[in-house]
């Protein structure tokens, strides 16, 4: 029993996530990417409604995946979007665009060091 309300929470929070990731990213997304995750939304919304626990892990487990196809899309647009800056402008503002996109990246572009500060005072 505490596994299907545990469950149900996780299906109304990954339905709520999911709408407003498409809502605020709905200039980077497909259209047909977009319909295609509403679909799984609504269907997910729709085994909610009802007692049927296999329902709701199925459709969560869908548009768990479904929702993934958001990701890829709003990479694709933000790759594209470097990409067109950096045919446009400086190499030197283009290094530091795909950079911050990355996280890795810049750190690889930066002189790094990873160190430890001991306080040799307090030893003694």
């Amino acid at each position: 029993r505490r596994e299907e309300a545990e469950t149900r929470n996780q299906a109304e929070q990954l339905a709520y996530q999911t709408e407003k990731v498409l809502k605020d990213n709905a200039d980077k997304v497909p259209a047909e990417v977009a319909a295609d995750v509403s679909a799984a939304v609504e269907e997910l919304k729709g085994a909610l409604k009802g007692d049927n626990f296999t329902a709701v892990k199925t459709a969560m487990e869908t548009l768990s995946e479904k929702s993934q196809q958001i990701g890829q899309a709003i990479y694709n647009a933000e790759a594209a979007q470097q990409a067109a800056s950096e045919a446009g402008g400086p190499t030197d503002s283009g290094a530091d665009g795909s950079g911050s996109g990355s996280g890795s990246a810049a750190d690889s572009d930066e002189d790094v060091v990873d160190a430890e500060i001991v306080d040799d005072e307090e030893a003694k």
